[in-house]
């Protein structure tokens, strides 16, 4: 009998699906779209051991998976929930050299030599806006802020959704040029 439960549910983006958990399996979300750089995780190692697999995220109690267009989550969804359960149930590992203490998101990333600009936006992508794309699977993280244009990476659901655009330009660019009136744009790298 399995302990942990999985259920799935659907993502803005059809070749995404979000596995969630009943238990927390990380202290932190990694995102992997290449299996040998997935070797830090070995359910994304065994994931990606299916032809099918494009990329895998790993958060603190989801999994998301993104599939090739040649297969159907009709049959993919419930194999990959008991799949899931059963690796960890079995311990078999999730993130190897994860932190044993969740870091504190309001500051992931903020580095001391950051600009006050650069040091908002981070907090503003922490508490904010990665938490609301986590409900749909995907994740964003800071690549650079230039110019008055912020560049971002979107990830898991959030890479390749149909309604990234969307996302990007009506929800963050939105709350980013509310809150600091300077950044001009933002553009997914």
């Amino acid at each position: 009998m399995s302990k942990v439960e999985v259920y799935y549910e659907a993502t803005p983006n059809p070749q995404a699906m979000k596995f969630v958990l009943t238990e927390q399996i990380a202290n932190e979300t990694a995102y992997f779209d290449d299996p040998q750089k997935a070797q830090r995780s070995p359910l994304a190692t065994k994931l990606f051991g299916f032809p099918w697999a494009s990329a895998i995220m790993v958060g603190p109690n989801f999994v998301t998976v993104t599939k090739q267009d040649w297969v159907e989550w009709q049959i993919l969804a419930d194999p990959l929930s008991s799949l899931i359960a059963e690796h960890i149930d079995r311990n078999e590992g999730v993130l190897l050299n994860a932190s044993d203490v969740p870091e504190d998101q309001a500051n992931r990333g903020i580095l001391s030599d950051d600009s006050l600009i650069v040091k908002e936006i981070k907090r503003i992508l922490n508490t904010e806006i990665r938490p609301a794309v986590a409900m749909d699977g995907g994740d964003i993280e800071f690549a650079n802020y230039a110019d008055g244009v912020l560049s971002i990476h979107m990830k898991g659901a959030c890479s390749g959704c149909p309604s990234s655009t969307m996302t990007l330009k009506q929800g963050i660019e939105t709350r980013m040029r509310e809150a600091l009136p300077e950044i001009k744009e933002v553009i997914s790298i």
